[in-house]
C-alpha cells in the first residue's frame, strides 16, 4: 500500500503553529514510507473563508518547505460530488430526508435537556412517511446512524478507543439548501483522494466516530487514524497570545528559520533518543507515528530560540547575508547597496556566531550599511573620550600602511598597543565603537577587514 496524507486547514485564519506541526508530521510519514503528502483547502464556510487566508497557509508551507506532491484541492468545488454520495446514501435507505425546522430542533433539544438527556436529534423522521412532510419545507439529508452496537479504532498514537453508537444521533450530510456539512466533505474527499493516513490533531477525536459511520455507510474502506496531542502554552494552558507568538508568519517576522521551526516542532511530541539537532533529511529517516507521545506538549520559545542559534551558525553565510539585506529596510530603515552586501557576506562568519535569531543578526550587522557619521549606543558614546579619540588618531597611519588583511591588521594592532604601552583591549574597545557605534562586533581584525580601508579610515577620523 502507498502511503497517502493530507493536511486540510479552514481558510477562515492564519497558519497556526499547532496546524503547522500537523502539516510537517503529515509530511514526514508520506516521505519516510516513500508516499505522498497533499494539501486539501476546507472552504466550504464562505462567510469566513478568504483568499487572503488561502495565501497565508500556501505561504506558510512554503517557507516551512512542506509542498505538496499534487496540487491543492479545494473542497468548495466539489459540492456536486459531495450532494451526489447524500443522494446515492438516499436511494439505497443508508440516509433519510429531514423536514424538521429550526424551531422544530430547538424545542427538540431543550426537551431532551429538560429530561436529563444529551440535547440530540431524536430520529424523529427517520422511519416515518415523507407524505407527512409540512408544505413548503425543504429537507435536509441524515445518515441512518448504527445505534445498537459500539465502535472501535486502533489509533496510531492515542491506541485503542472505543465509542457507544448509542452515542451518536443520526447526523446531517447535506443541509436543506443542498451544502454537504463538514462531517461528509472530509469523508468524501479522504476517500477520492485516496487518504490512507488521517494525521490530526486530538480535538477531532470526537469526529471520527462520527465519519466512521459514514465511511461504512458508503461501504469504503477506512483510512488509518492519528489523533496528535495539541500544543499548550507553558503554563498547561491553550496556546494563544499571551504565551507569544502562536502563527507561523509571524516566527518569520520575528527572526526564526523554518529549518529551525521544523526541528524544533518535530520534537514537540516526537522523540528519537537524545538528537535534538535534526535536518530534513534525517527528520525523514527517523520519523514513525509510534514515536508520538499521548500528553499535551508545551511550547518553550527558549529552547526554539537556542535551536534557532543552532541552526544558524549551521547555515549558508551567503543565504544569511540575503536574508540580513533583505530584512535591513523594515527593521533597521537601510537599504544596502553592493558594497554593504558584501560587507555583510565577509563578515558573516563571525556575526552569527552570537546571534539567536535573523533579527538578532540584522541588528548586529546594520552598521556594516550605515554612512558616517554613524549612531552611537550610549556605551560607545563613553569609549570616545578625548584620549580614546587622540589615540584613534595616532593608530589611524599605521592602519592605513598595512595590506588591511586581518592577519596583518592584528598584528599591527597588537604592535601599536605594545608600542603605547597599552593592552590589546584598550585599543581595540575604542576602536570598535568608532567603527560600529557599538561595543559588541565580531573580532576587531575581521571587522576592520569586512568594512575595507578606505571606510574604516573614513569613520575613525570622523569621531
Amino acid at each position: 500500500m502507498t502511503i497517502r496524507t493530507r493536511f486540510a486547514p479552514s481558510p477562515t485564519g492564519l497558519l497556526h503553529i499547532g496546524g503547522a506541526r500537523t502539516a510537517l508530521f503529515n509530511f514526514l510519514a508520506a516521505r519516510h514510507h516513500g508516499g505522498s503528502f497533499l494539501l486539501r483547502i476546507e472552504d466550504t464556510d464562505k462567510a469566513r473563508s478568504t483568499k487572503q487566508a488561502v495565501d497565508v497557509i500556501l505561504d506558510g508551507l512554503a517557507w516551512l518547505g512542506l509542498t505538496p506532491d499534487e496540487p491543492p484541492v479545494f473542497q468548495s468545488t466539489r459540492e456536486a460530488r459531495h450532494a451526489e454520495v447524500a443522494h446515492q446514501l438516499l436511494a439505497e435507505g443508508r440516509a433519510y430526508k429531514c423536514y424538521c425546522t429550526p424551531e422544530d430542533l430547538t424545542a427538540m433539544r431543550e426537551a431532551a435537556q429538560a429530561a436529563g438527556k444529551p440535547p440530540r436529534y431524536n430520529g424523529y423522521w427517520r422511519d416515518r412517511d415523507p407524505a407527512l412532510a409540512p408544505p413548503g419545507v425543504k429537507p435536509a439529508i441524515r445518515l441512518k446512524v448504527q445505534s445498537n452496537g459500539q465502535t472501535t479504532i486502533t489509533d496510531l498514537v492515542q491506541g485503542e478507543v472505543t465509542v457507544a453508537d448509542s452515542e451518536l444521533d443520526d447526523m446531517i450530510i447535506l443541509r436543506s439548501d443542498g451544502t454537504p456539512t463538514y462531517l461528509h466533505a472530509v469523508v468524501v474527499d479522504d476517500h477520492d483522494m485516496g487518504i490512507t493516513h488521517v494525521i490530526r490533531g486530538d480535538d477531532h477525536l470526537t469526529n471520527t466516530f462520527r465519519q466512521i459511520q459514514i465511511f461504512k455507510a458508503c461501504g469504503w474502506d477506512l483510512p488509518k487514524f492519528a489523533h496528535i496531542p495539541l500544543i499548550h502554552g507553558a503554563d498547561g494552558a491553550k496556546l494563544s497570545k499571551r504565551h507569544g507568538a502562536v502563527s507561523i508568519l509571524e516566527f518569520r517576522e520575528q527572526g526564526f528559520l523554518p529549518e529551525a521551526l521544523c526541528n524544533y516542532l518535530l520534537r514537540l511530541g516526537w522523540g528519537h533518543g537524545d538528537e535534538e539537532f535534526l535536518p530534513r533529511d534525517k527528520q525523514i529517516e527517523l520519523f514513525d507515528l509510534d514515536g508520538v507521545g499521548r500528553a499535551a506538549s508545551r511550547m518553550d520559545y527558549a529552547k526554539l530560540t537556542h535551536l534557532n542559534g543552532q541552526w544558524l551558525r549551521a547555515a549558508d553565510d551567503a543565504r544569511l547575508a540575503a536574508d540580513v539585506a533583505a530584512r535591513l529596510p523594515a527593521q533597521c530603515g537601510l537599504t544596502p547597496d553592493e558594497t554593504a552586501q558584501n560587507r555583510i557576506l565577509r563578515l558573516m562568519p563571525g556575526l552569527k556566531e552570537r546571534a539567536k535569531t535573523l533579527a538578532d543578526l540584522t541588528a548586529s550587522a546594520a552598521f556594516l550599511a550605515r554612512t558616517v557619521p554613524l549612531p552611537f549606543e550610549p556605551k560607545a558614546e563613553a569609549l570616545l573620550t578625548p584620549p580614546a579619540r587622540a589615540m584613534l588618531a595616532k593608530l589611524a597611519p599605521h592602519l592605513a600602511a598595512t595590506d588591511f588583511t586581518a592577519a596583518t591588521i592584528d598584528a599591527t594592532l597588537r604592535a601599536f598597543a605594545e608600542s603605547e604601552g597599552l593592552k590589546l583591549g584598550q585599543v581595540a574597545q575604542p576602536l570598535r565603537a568608532a567603527l560600529t557605534g557599538s561595543t559588541t562586533s565580531p573580532g576587531i581584525d575581521a571587522t576592520l577587514e569586512a568594512l575595507g580601508k578606505e571606510e574604516s579610515l573614513k569613520r575613525i577620523q570622523t569621531v
